[in-house]
């Protein structure tokens, strides 16, 4: 059976794309999760409709993610943390407290999507990178210092 993808599913296409599936798979599947709609075509001409009005909103968002982009390139954060011997933090500095940091620099960046390897450990100098778009990441310092 023939169907039209109307979302990217993993291991078979992206959205817009015909693709050849088993007839159980389609029906029992892809379908009833709204994941692809029969080849027909009325619905190819729905589905290009929906392709191009998904084209010009995901090129309206990253073009304000490169806006933000621009604005957040020189920020430092500064975090003050308490701290033992050794410069070792009592606690850690997570992707929430980075956020809460940009937020009183009046950025409003979502925890999710600041990605740290793992949380601060260690006072010190760090660049962290976040991801406002798929393709549009930048790097803002993250300064902790002892409270």
């Amino acid at each position: 059976m023939e169907v039209i993808l109307r979302q990217d599913v993993e291991k078979l296409g992206t959205r817009g794309q015909v693709v050849k599936v088993a007839d159980g798979y389609a029906r029992n599947y892809l379908l009833p999760k709204r994941l692809a709609v029969p080849a027909t075509p009325a619905n190819k001409k729905i589905v290009e409709q929906e392709r191009q009005a998904h084209l010009r909103r995901e090129a309206r968002e990253k073009a304000d993610a490169e806006e933000l982009a621009k604005l957040l390139a020189g920020v430092v954060v500064t975090i003050a943390r308490k701290a033992g011997e050794q410069d070792q933090l009592f606690g850690s500095v997570t992707p929430q407290d980075i956020s809460d940091a940009l937020a009183q620099q009046n950025f409003s960046i979502d925890r999710r999507k600041i990605h740290l390897e793992d949380p601060i450990k260690q006072l010190g100098e760090y660049q962290v990178p976040i991801r406002l778009h798929r393709e549009v990441t930048v790097t803002i310092g993250v300064n902790v210092v002892r409270e």
